[in-house]
């Protein structure tokens, strides 16, 4: 009874494992929070924010595992007084360390959740992609327990890590399918894009597939005295038949893990109507002050326009039958500049304005693009026309810029064009 009453107080101290909790949720946290879209709230950037969070949870997990894994595995003799097979100690070992990296994940789930609900959230919530870190999460746990089990050496926490890590962040960049194997880096789920629903169910079983042969790959080798092989060799077989299946779908799509989101826009009509992805919608009031002056200097010009319109990231920046196309893909300090300047880029042949050989011409033209942005002209030449431009007013420099904005826009002003 007192060799019991050891056993039974062996497994209640696991339940220490939980005050892990906090410590893996606040590294899911900053992991996820670094990924998100600054200032915007997209259901589809959360969710694989969440999900990306297991790229530096899952190998704080595992290292947390391999080091439950070890100390348990010290103490296999106390269990080995009772009658319970030897897989029982181990698979409560990974239940709770189970629990306890999931609860975290849930955790970090919530904290992103809750500040996409309380701003102006566009999309919809998928959780499939939420699945995909938890499965995730627990494929790392498994394998690094089972790897503090094997091999109980002081040296197998860290090298534990540093495998996870590895695994996690060799395949940063790249656009092959291999970058697609949990934990997968699609980096940002961009504006207009979504995350295929099957890339999403392959990871999932992926995961899930692998840390199940594992297990009863484990199980098998623990008990192969006291279990019959069969029972569990068929489930084994399958697992990893699935896996095999996942890798080869998730070959298949080639890198290729985002697709076109046919979304609506969000629009403000006054004074000028700008229009912008519904999870930039809080960007209207600022983006209609800072462009609605550069549109008024612009009337009467070629590259007049009356709309300004986000558009997705692989459509050109430019300016047709008075419609501004732009690309906003965030909302960080000074977002409103970057879509001047987008503007401002589709006004300008930038190429002719780079030829070493028009370098008075780009002078002129960068000093009439610091008047249509409202900034201080920065290395203006110092002539009589430059000097000539700075003392018009604006209604003057209005009626130049309708006059000589062809010669403007192929980078070709010369000094007599300001007389």
């Amino acid at each position: 009874m007192c060799d019991l009453g050891r056993v039974l107080r062996l497994d209640a101290r696991r339940s220490a494992l939980l005050f892990a909790v906090p410590v893996l949720a606040a590294i899911g946290v900053a992991a996820a929070w670094r990924t998100l879209i600054p200032g915007v709230a997209y259901w589809d950037d959360a969710v694989m924010a969440v999900s990306a969070s297991a790229r530096v949870l899952g190998p704080a997990a595992a290292a947390f595992a391999a080091w439950v894994g070890m100390r348990e595995r010290r103490l296999d003799y106390l269990r080995g007084l009772t009658v319970r097979s030897p897989a029982t100690g181990p698979l409560l070992d990974l239940a709770l360390l189970t629990a306890t990296t999931l609860a975290a994940y849930g955790l970090v789930t919530v904290v992103i959740a809750g500040q996409t609900v309380l701003r102006e959230e566009a999309g919809r919530l998928r959780p499939l992609g939420l699945l995909v870190g938890a499965a995730t999460l627990l494929l790392y746990v498994v394998s690094g327990y089972l790897a503090g089990r094997l091999l109980p050496r002081p040296l197998i926490v860290p090298a534990t890590a540093v495998a996870a890590a590895l695994w996690a962040w060799l395949r940063h960049d790249g656009h092959s399918w291999w970058r697609l194997l949990p934990p997968a880096d699609l980096g940002h789920v961009e504006l207009f894009t979504y995350p295929r629903t099957g890339v999403l169910a392959h990871q999932v079983l992926w995961s899930l597939s692998l840390s199940t042969a594992l297990v009863l790959g484990y199980v098998l080798a623990a008990g192969r005295r006291e279990l019959s092989t069969l029972p569990l060799a068929v489930p084994l077989a399958t697992a990893l038949v699935v896996a095999a299946v996942s890798t080869k779908r998730l070959h298949d799509y080639d890198g290729a893990a985002v697709l076109p989101s046919p979304t609506g826009l969000a629009c403000r009509e006054w004074p000028l109507t700008v229009c912008v992805h519904p999870a930039l919608r809080t960007a209207l009031p600022s983006l209609v002050a800072e462009v609605t002056p550069l549109a008024a200097r612009l009337t009467g010009t070629p590259g007049a326009f009356i709309r300004v319109e986000q558009r997705p990231a692989h459509e050109p920046v430019s300016i047709e039958g008075g419609v501004a196309h732009i690309h906003l893909s965030d909302l960080a300090n000074g977002y409103e500049q970057r879509v001047e300047d987008e503007i401002r880029g589709g006004l300008v042949d930038e190429r002719a304005c780079a030829d070493p050989r028009r370098a008075r011409s780009a002078a002129y033209t960068l000093m009439v693009n610091a008047w249509l942005l409202d900034h201080e002209p920065q290395n203006a030449p110092g002539t009589a026309a430059a000097r000539r431009f700075a003392s018009w007013d604006e209604q003057q420099r209005r009626a130049w810029l309708r006059l000589h904005f062809a010669d403007y826009r192929r980078c070709a002003l010369v000094e007599s064009h300001f007389r």
